[in-house]
């Protein structure tokens, strides 16, 4: 694996396609073993006969923190000095990768700072403090998160802790289609959720190094279509910071090191409305007894909503989190 001299501190290899391997994945696996969940695949006769597929559901909303982000943010902690850890972390996310990088940092004798949206939903604020860390708010529209985060860790000597934008975090996050493919064998498809990028390019790489000639297939919000535009164009494109339900993929750029890899693994891209996110999140908490978040709805929500076409014989799908409180949830279904 190819990084940075400042090793998670650093934005990692940007822009070198190769950066994450097979055998990164699989040794992010073995740091996860024990400490990760080994999430459940969950399968249902009724969404097969209404899609007309097999379907194999990746449960990631039963993972440590609600959500995939606890692989990766634990694969790149890890990896720190003991001085290091004792100095501290930060990160910056509007809330599942928060909680995971304080978790983390809990579990491995650290301490958190992490920068977060004012209108962060109030269970991951909530969440994020529980597991000990301390909270800096910005105002996502008009904020520099990056560079707020960035000044943090000078200040402070913490260690930056990218959400999706290094190798540490995009192996460890790999680790959930690694999983998948062990338990179900070859599938044809992955419909994986797809926000800045790092659960799809760790998917990616793995799932195509196991089963050549699968198909990756990113999903994403229609109001937040920045990695859809950045392939047309070759290159990342930046939007407006999108407004859509599904705030874990409301990004306005992929990362550079994500869309290097995204744009040489990926199949397509397709889009869902916050209407199908919705109708997605009520199939699956009525049909498969599954709270999911807007997020981790997304990938279902491309396939109830027949957005995928040709349909292959047997598909996996990433349910990427379920952290949504109850008037949250409430307010959604109403």
């Amino acid at each position: 694996m190819t990084q940075s001299p400042s090793g998670p501190t650093g934005p990692g290899s940007t822009g070198v396609p190769d950066a994450v391997t097979l055998d990164d994945v699989r040794d992010a696996a073995r740091r996860l073993a024990g400490v990760a969940h080994r999430t459940p695949v969950v399968r249902s006769r009724t969404l097969d006969a209404l899609v007309g597929a097999e379907v194999h559901l990746k449960c990631e909303n039963l993972q440590r923190v609600g959500a995939f982000k606890f692989r990766g943010a634990y694969n790149a902690l890890s990896r720190l000095s003991p001085e290091q850890l004792a100095r501290g972390v930060v990160a910056y996310s509007s809330g599942n990768h928060a909680q995971a990088v304080a978790l983390a940092a809990r579990e491995l004798g650290s301490h958190a700072v992490i920068v977060m949206p004012e209108d962060s939903p109030q269970s991951k604020t909530d969440a994020t403090a529980g597991y000990g860390a301390e909270i800096v708010r910005y105002d996502r529209y008009t904020g520099d998160r990056v560079a707020l985060g960035r000044q943090l860790a000078e200040e402070r000597g913490l260690a930056l802790i990218p959400p999706y934008e290094h190798p540490h975090i995009i192996a460890g996050q790999g680790t959930a289609a690694l999983e998948l493919i062990e338990e179900t064998g070859p599938l044809d498809a992955l419909l994986t959720p797809v926000g800045g990028g790092g659960l799809m390019a760790g998917s990616a790489t793995a799932a195509t190094a196991l089963v050549p000639g699968i198909r990756m297939i990113g999903v994403e919000p229609e109001a937040g279509d920045d990695t859809l535009r950045s392939l047309a164009a070759g290159h990342p494109v930046t939007i407006p910071v999108p407004h859509t339900i599904a705030d874990g993929q409301a990004i306005a750029t992929p990362g550079e090191l994500t869309f290097a890899i995204n744009r040489r693994l990926l199949d397509s891209v397709v889009l869902v409305t916050d209407d199908e996110i919705r109708a997605a999140m009520k199939f699956a908490f009525e049909r498969l007894k599954l709270v999911t978040e807007p997020s981790g709805a997304s990938a279902l929500a491309a396939l109830l909503a027949a957005r995928v076409a040709p349909l292959p014989p047997r598909i996996g799908v990433i349910i990427s989190g379920g952290n949504v409180g109850l008037d949250r949830f409430l307010e959604l279904m109403g």
